[in-house]
């Protein structure tokens, strides 16, 4: 039975029961073996969901419709689970400055970073944040994206900060892609409280928390937790705030310095702590324990041409899931490739291809408290990418190659 779905996008097509055959099959299942690899099976989808996968020699008879993969490779869709993708304005001249010698917090000390994509963000109507920030989407969902995450931030008053969230929350009604939301009020002091961060938190970031989550905009919480940014109790004060209000929370944690933001992201059994670079044994361990996942965001690593790595070896040996993303935002990491995150994760942490897939699938789905996709298995949403290659390795091997062949999202393609 088909069913037919008409969005301002495309027109998809739903079909209600399919078995797909002769595939390769990454169902990336943490038990079973390299990629949790298929060589030669069968996916059954109904009704939006994974009813059986298995070997083609052990697929139970049907009459169901069957598409012939002919060897292709199937994974799970794609999941970026920290983007900054609504937002106004550029900063390309930022970048002509890096390149003339400034680093990422001189820039941000003379009034650019984040606080210069404030006014853009501002002053754009809710029509052109969404304009923009679908073009972004729509390059990530070419690669094979089925989940993205979508932060605030860059509004740093209470009006556009619920705007940003609006936006966010709009996008999965124009694209066939899950949007999951995090309030990021406490992303940067705005000029209005230039040294008053404590005044910010109290009288914005707050206020405009409780807002979100009063209006259903907020799904998580996050924070920035830096020297340019907030100190660990500053950023305490709004995950206390999350706590009270029931929301999970995650924070930007020792890029530039190490201010025990893991730890107490930790302390707060986070879903994840980003960034890393400056990580230090103590709060790998902290993570270990609280299971909060390490998101590792190579795009900012590259732009800022940093040289500290995140301790990958050490996130390793305590267990630490490591998640992938392109952190796509104006500034440290204007990216809109998950393919092109995951090669980088591969050459500059050493970290393996599979690794690499699995940061991008089944880790940053538990990075966004996510249980239904991720992996191929019976139960899980038919959130599924088919790729033009003959080996998973081969999706972080490539650098500016698309190999995608198609994508379903909840059983449609």
């Amino acid at each position: 039975m088909l069913r037919k779905h008409v969005s301002r996008h495309k027109l998809r097509v739903t079909v209600s029961r399919l078995r797909l055959i002769n595939a390769r099959i990454a169902t990336m299942a943490a038990s079973a073996g390299p990629y949790g690899l298929i060589e030669h099976g069968f996916v059954d989808m109904s009704d939006g969901y994974i009813r059986d996968v298995g070997e083609m020699d052990q697929a139970p008879a049907t009459n169901v419709p069957k598409r012939d993969l002919e060897g292709r490779l199937v994974t799970p869709a794609l999941i970026d689970c920290h983007t900054h993708v609504v937002f106004g304005g550029d900063r390309a001249r930022e970048f002509e400055m890096r390149l003339q010698g400034a680093t990422y917090e001189e820039v941000a000390r003379a009034g650019g970073g984040i606080v210069s994509t404030v006014s853009a963000t501002r002053e754009a109507a809710e029509e052109d944040l969404l304009k923009s920030a679908l073009r972004r989407v729509d390059a990530l969902i070419a690669e094979g994206a089925g989940t993205i995450e979508v932060k605030s931030g860059y509004g740093l008053d209470i009006e556009t900060e619920l705007k940003m969230l609006r936006v966010a929350r709009r996008i999965e009604r124009v694209r066939p892609v899950r949007v999951k939301t995090s309030f990021l009020g406490a992303h940067a002091v705005p000029g209005e409280f230039q040294d008053k961060a404590d005044a910010y938190i109290d009288e914005v970031c707050i206020p405009a928390l409780e807002a979100a989550h009063a209006a259903g905009l907020a799904d998580a919480v996050d924070g920035f937790c830096e020297g340019i940014a907030f100190s660990p109790a500053q950023i305490d004060r709004v995950f206390a705030k999350a706590k009270e209000l029931g929301l999970p929370v995650k924070l930007h944690a020792e890029q530039l310095s190490n201010l025990g933001g893991a730890e107490l992201a930790a302390r707060y059994a986070a879903l994840s702590a980003d960034h890393l670079e400056y990580l230090d044994q103590t709060g790998v361990a902290a993570m270990a324990k609280a299971g909060t996942v390490a998101v590792l965001l190579p795009g900012a690593f590259y732009t800022l041409r940093e040289t500290q790595k995140p301790p990958v070896e050490a996130l390793r040996a305590q267990g630490v899931p490591i998640a992938v993303a392109t952190d796509c935002n104006p500034g440290s990491s204007p990216m809109t490739s998950l393919l092109l995150t995951m090669n980088m994760v591969c050459t500059f942490f050493r970290m393996t291809p599979e690794e690499a897939l699995t940061g991008a699938t089944r880790h940053a789905a538990l990075a966004l408290g996510l249980n239904d996709v991720g992996v191929i298995a019976p139960g899980k949403r038919s959130d599924l990418a088919i790729w033009d290659v003959m080996h998973p390795s081969e999706l972080s091997y490539r650098i500016g190659y698309n190999p995608l062949h198609q994508r379903i999202f909840g059983g449609s393609s």
